[in-house]
């Protein structure tokens, strides 16, 4: 009584028959992922697709012309019937399909291993070849966002999971367009969303991808503007934010320039208020900083990044203590870069030699101002470069710091060029 696997299957000796319907009428096979035309004839995507592409305008079963667009709606209820029927004692179910319907249909089906389902979402997202419109639509649904995070603050998600979901929400993020929708399904779990986030974030060596991930989903929160002043303190008051963030920005061996960028636009977006900057400089971000700024591998935007965290860290009073309890590191570090980097980078690198100098009045870092190669010629370059008035007048009260000889030619200015003083 054996018939062909692909025409039935078997169940304890017995023939149990494919129901024809779960046939494709163009394909004859079992369909993946099954649509409906306006005619309500059902056909496998993939294969109404490829009739629509070659040109043809019509139902192939019923030949009645169809309406332009042609709009292919998920038979849901089939595909569930499909999915029951083709349990391993029958037929082997079918590939899983990778359109937006039946990725959004398996994201809110329970699964006691989401991991395949995360991988084919990341590939979706990633991949250039999935059209922009496709993954539109999917981000777009209001059934999508939920269910990701869903899986992000389960309790009982494996960190290999967690890692995937976070890779996702990363990817979809990304998307201008649809971002606020992943924000909005974060701040309704704000807490348990920034404890996992949090989690990945404290992963360990080789798997740095995925704490680039977790601070680039905790930046884009901390960037939105739903994201309001009670929330904020919320995330920024997590006890291992700063120091995970510090970790990826200076880590113990070799740095990686896209993890240390993703710490620093993380640590700017959270450097807001005086809590968060003091938080900040109490986990240890003005010396990383400092050494992140003489890594040769760092880039000029980067860099630029990491001067505007010092900046921001040396706007509270444990900012300011910890620049000058490092002088010499940090106005060193300073110094090589100021010239470097944007305006808006040597703006803050005078911001931060001015914090010290002139607003703790430190004498350690006068001394290491006063001393640094070449120090005296770079403010003026940044002064006369077309600084906003609040850079120009900090950057003419650091010129007083160095002594100026009966020449009127600064001590430690490594040239012959003689600069007329500003005053």
């Amino acid at each position: 009584m054996g018939t062909r696997r692909e025409k039935g299957g078997r169940v304890d000796g017995l023939e149990v028959k494919l129901p024809s319907f779960f046939r494709c009428p163009i394909s004859l096979e079992v369909m993946r992922s099954p649509v409906s035309l306006c005619t309500g004839v059902t056909y496998d995507r993939d294969s109404i697709q490829r009739w629509l592409d070659s040109g043809h305008r019509t139902c192939p079963a019923t030949r009645l012309p169809l309406p332009s667009p042609v709009h292919l709606v998920p038979n849901l209820t089939l595909r569930r019937l499909i999915h029951l029927w083709s349990t391993p004692h029958l037929l082997p179910p079918p590939p899983p399909s990778s359109s937006p319907d039946d990725l959004l249909l398996d994201l809110r089906s329970p699964s006691s291993d989401p991991l395949p389902l995360l991988d084919r979402l990341s590939a979706f997202f990633s991949s250039p070849a999935t059209d922009d419109s496709e993954k539109d639509r999917l981000a777009s649904s209001v059934h999508f966002a939920p269910a990701l995070v869903s899986l992000v603050v389960d309790d009982n998600a494996g960190l290999e999971t967690l890692r995937m979901a976070v890779r996702v929400l990363a990817l979809v993020l990304g998307m201008e367009s649809r971002r606020e929708l992943a924000i909005a399904a974060l701040l309704a779990h704000l807490d348990g969303s920034v404890s996992a986030l949090l989690k990945v974030l404290k992963s360990g060596d080789g798997a740095e991808d995925y704490r680039i991930d977790a601070a680039t989903v905790i930046e884009s929160i901390l960037s939105s503007p739903s994201c309001d002043s009670e929330r904020r303190i919320l995330i920024v008051e997590k006890p291992d934010l700063f120091p995970e963030l510090v970790r990826l920005i200076d880590p113990p061996d070799t740095m990686d320039p896209a993890a240390a960028d993703a710490g620093l636009r993380c640590l700017l977006a959270a450097a807001k208020g005086r809590h968060a900057r003091a938080g900040m400089a109490r986990a240890g971000a003005v010396p990383a900083l400092a050494r992140a700024l003489t890594a040769a591998e760092l880039p000029a935007t980067t860099a630029e990044r990491a001067l505007k965290a010092m900046e921001a860290a040396a706007r509270s009073a444990e900012g300011r203590a910890a620049v000058c309890e490092a002088a010499e590191a940090c106005v060193g570090a300073v110094m090589e870069r100021v010239l470097k980097v944007g305006r808006e980078g040597r703006e803050a690198a005078v911001a931060v030699l001015w914090a010290a100098c002139v607003a703790a009045e430190d004498r350690r870092a006068r001394e290491a101002v006063a001393g640094a190669r070449g120090g005296a010629a770079k403010i003026l370059v940044v002064m006369q470069g077309g600084c906003s008035p609040a850079a120009a007048r900090m950057a003419g009260e650091l010129l007083r710091v160095f002594k100026v000889d009966a020449t009127s030619c600064s001590v430690g200015y490594d040239t012959k060029t003689t600069h007329i003083m500003p005053y």
